[in-house]
């Protein structure tokens, strides 16, 4: 018998979950498990230009995931960030991710890939956290 899971869609992210069969996040287990979260707009459903943008937005993303599911960037215990140019992406990446989380760091893994989901996308943000 599986465990008691729940969806977690924020406001504005009710296209991707209907389109994709994509959750934003997952709750198990006293965790909350977040898709990878990437510098697109949500009115418009279009990934901005620029590799810091998109770190900008998708911290932005992730933000919103984590208050949809009552938790912050303080509960989140691990990070994994893919970059498609890592060596470019890292200062910046770096600059911004420290913004959020200030102190209490959370484990965190940085992958270099050849592509993400869609051709435009230059950098992916997933996380878990436990939750409150």
């Amino acid at each position: 018998m599986a465990g008691k899971r729940e969806i977690v869609v924020p406001k504005g992210m009710e296209a991707q979950f209907d389109r994709f069969h994509y959750a934003p996040a997952v709750k198990a287990g006293g965790l909350l498990f977040v898709s990878g979260q990437v510098g697109r707009d949500e009115s418009k459903m279009e990934v901005v230009e620029g590799a810091e943008a998109q770190i900008a937005l998708a911290f932005a993303n992730l933000g919103r995931v984590l208050a949809a599911a009552g938790c912050g960037f303080a509960d989140v215990v691990e990070l994994i960030s893919y970059h498609t140019d890592i060596k470019a992406q890292m200062r910046p990446f770096i600059a911004e991710k420290d913004k959020h989380f200030p102190k209490d760091f959370p484990a965190w893994t940085a992958l270099g890939v050849a592509a993400l989901a869609h051709p435009k996308i230059q950098i992916e943000i997933r996380c878990t956290a436990a939750l409150p």
